[in-house]
């Protein structure tokens, strides 16, 4: 393992080394740990590729949905300049997609998957499509929501990419990478993000690496939800045929794919979130205001009396995964092995990449890795991350 580590948080390099030292383990992975404002934790481990070349400082991978939290902290930042509204229609920005019954779906229900807009099967034939921008959106501007417009959450795991990506281009003009180096990117000073990589980066991409046994768990898996019709949105959502093919070839990085390509180091999701949590830690003006964090940090999936995610009963069990997001504006729960913690919000993604911040205990961590394979939501591998950072930050502040 190399990098470097405070003393104070040497229990999360012993369990990123227990964790990639497993029979099962292949490829490599990095950590970044932010504690009060300070990088305790700056780590990499592992192979890049399948020749074996190993992991390095500035070695990138592909984070799948933890993607979603960084595309949210765009919209924060747009939202903060008078661009973006939460509540305003998504058809105020773009008036396509206000056909079918769409024109009252709000920003603030894409970000909290309550659009109705979640069957990516219907719209993609194959995951080449996902490739093809203006292929999508003209197909979601089409499309129908499944149900009533906000009566329920369920995990747009693919579309909602498209969905804010399409809003964030509309209101910029830039693409949605070029709204993340200006928006992220050059104000925090870091290098290492990206939606849709350029040409000149890929080399620092690490190559996915198939699990064979993970991925036959998820073949059974999709069987599974194809059959059974309470998993149909979730089956809906993400299951894309030829996915693995497309998601492990170099041009799944020709296009963007704003819920699920994006290309990071840990160090650069651990510093957005340490940015976004504690503020106050850091020279210069804030990422976010703070009135614009707190709103998008709140738990958002309720319902008020006309449907606007205000106040009233919860939404509760996200009818995509099966269980309470307690969805915020772009960011979910933050699950540990120490448990949930109530204040922080962020996003993780398939096989096992995650990136959050916490007010409360001063903490901001990320892990990437590129062992492709297990579930969207069976993986632990962040969860005890997490969990060994939060009892770290205890130790340290006892």
């Amino acid at each position: 393992m190399e990098g470097h580590v405070h003393p104070d948080f040497g229990t999360v390099t012993e369990k990123l080394a227990h964790l990639t030292s497993k029979r099962s383990a292949i490829g490599g992975a990095a950590v970044a740990v932010y504690h009060r404002g300070e990088l305790v934790v700056d780590v990499w481990t592992g192979d890049r590729d399948a020749a074996g070349r190993p992991w390095e400082r500035d070695t990138m991978a592909m984070s799948f949905s933890t993607t979603k939290g960084v595309v949210a902290t765009i919209v924060q930042r747009l939202v903060d300049r008078g661009l973006l509204d939460y509540d305003a229609p998504v058809a105020t920005y773009w008036p396509e997609f206000a056909a079918a019954g769409k024109d009252t779906i709000t920003l603030r229900h894409l970000l909290t998957h309550q659009a109705g807009l979640h069957d990516v099967r219907s719209i993609a034939d194959s995951a080449e499509d996902l490739i093809n921008w203006e292929h999508m959106t003209k197909l979601l501007a089409e499309a129908e929501p499944k149900w009533d417009i906000g009566t329920k959450s369920s995990y747009h795991a693919w579309t909602y990419g498209w969905l804010v990506g399409e809003v964030i281009r509309r209101v910029t003009g830039l693409t949605v990478n070029e709204a993340l180096q200006r928006e992220i990117v050059e104000p925090l000073g870091v290098s290492g993000m990206y939606i849709g990589a350029p040409a000149e980066v890929r080399g620092d991409i690490a190559e996915q690496l198939v699990d064979p046994k993970a991925v036959t768990r998820l073949f059974k898996m999709t069987r599974t939800l194809a059959k059974a019709k309470s998993f149909q949105p979730m089956y809906q959502a993400m299951v894309v045929d030829d996915l693995l093919d497309v998601a492990t070839a170099d041009h799944i990085h020709d296009g963007e794919i704003p819920a699920a390509n994006g290309v990071f180091t840990a160090r650069s999701l651990a510093r957005m979130y340490a940015a976004l949590a504690t503020p106050g830690d850091f020279d210069g003006p804030p990422l976010v205001s703070a009135d614009t964090l707190r709103e998008a940090t709140r738990v958002q999936t309720t319902l008020g009396p006309n449907g606007d995610g205000r106040g009233g009963e919860k939404v509760g069990r996200d009818a995509g995964v099966g269980f309470n997001m307690r969805w915020r504006l772009g960011y979910h729960l933050v699950g540990t092995t120490k448990g949930v913690l109530p204040q922080a919000f962020g996003h993780f993604g398939f096989g096992g990449s995650g990136a959050w911040g916490d007010p409360e205990s001063g903490l901001a961590v990320a892990m990437i890795l590129n062992q492709v394979g297990g579930t969207p939501f069976g993986d632990t591998k962040m969860l005890r991350i997490g969990g060994a950072a939060v009892r770290s930050a205890e130790r340290r502040s006892s």
